[in-house]
């Protein structure tokens, strides 16, 4: 196949994965974009409302506006993984990720093509609990480039455990045991509803082991220009978790591990 040929074949197919997966989140709008509003107002009515009058303020913001940030990144990681685990899991459960298997696109490029679908309901979510939080507070912008760019990476990377956690999965228990009892505890104690620092020392310390909290506090930061760990520190485990989740996703898709066993 001539160049021309090829890169003409590559851009259709990557095009058709991310058309198909944005037509999925859509169709399925009640499952995928309606319960993290829900979920979300439930938190502002419960945690912002009520309780965080009894708190006060954290960080020189209100409690609420304080949480506002982290709420949007929980949506954002919570979704971004799901949408990639489930549909993955999905074509290797129907069979057709066969049909990807023997077509002439690279590796690199399928899991490309699944990041975008992960990160397109990330975002699609994200906007979302956005605007349900400007329902309940206002948002003032410390730095928009901190905002989008610490969304992205946060959702790729989420996209990318995905991937694997799907490229394992032999049946669908074990598509809902990362989720349920990784994914939900670290993001629960990566410091979405509290500062570390109301922690006891060595509290503080096990935190640190856990990646989702310089990811929200790198956006709280792009928001509020506060955070409890330093924002090129959270930057560098981003990147850096980006890249050796996508090499693994593009080196176990080659093996075939999960797949073609």
């Amino acid at each position: 196949m001539s160049e021309p040929s090829l890169l003409k074949t590559n851009i259709v197919g990557f095009n058709t994965i991310v058309i198909r997966e944005f037509s999925r989140i859509v169709r399925i709008w009640g499952q995928t974009i309606v319960p993290p509003a829900i979920t979300a107002t439930l938190y502002f009515i419960i945690f912002g409302t009520l309780i965080g009058r009894r708190l006060g303020d954290m960080g020189g913001y209100s409690y609420i506006q304080y949480i506002a940030p982290g709420l949007i990144m929980m949506s954002v990681i919570t979704n971004s993984y799901g949408n990639v685990v489930s549909s993955f899991f999905g074509a290797k459960f129907g069979k057709h990720i066969e049909e990807l298997l023997v077509s002439p696109l690279p590796d690199w490029l399928i899991v490309g093509g699944y990041v975008v679908g992960g990160l397109l309901r990330g975002l699609i979510v994200g906007g979302v609990v956005t605007a349900v939080t400007l329902a309940f507070t206002h948002l003032k912008i410390h730095n928009i480039g901190v905002v989008v760019s610490a969304v992205l990476l946060s959702s790729m990377v989420f996209a990318l455990a995905g991937m694997i956690n799907a490229i394992f999965a032999k049946n669908f228990d074990q598509i809902t045991f990362i989720p349920t009892f990784v994914l939900t505890p670290l993001t629960y104690l990566g410091g979405v509803f509290y500062s570390i620092q109301m922690l006891p020392e060595w509290a503080q310390h096990l935190s640190h082991a856990n990646p989702i909290l310089y990811m929200v506090n790198a956006f709280r930061f792009g928001f509020l220009g506060v955070s409890d760990v330093d924002v090129r520190l959270a930057y560098g485990i981003m990147i850096g978790a980006a890249a050796v989740l996508y090499v693994s996703c593009v080196w176990l898709l080659h093996r075939g591990v999960g797949t073609r066993e």
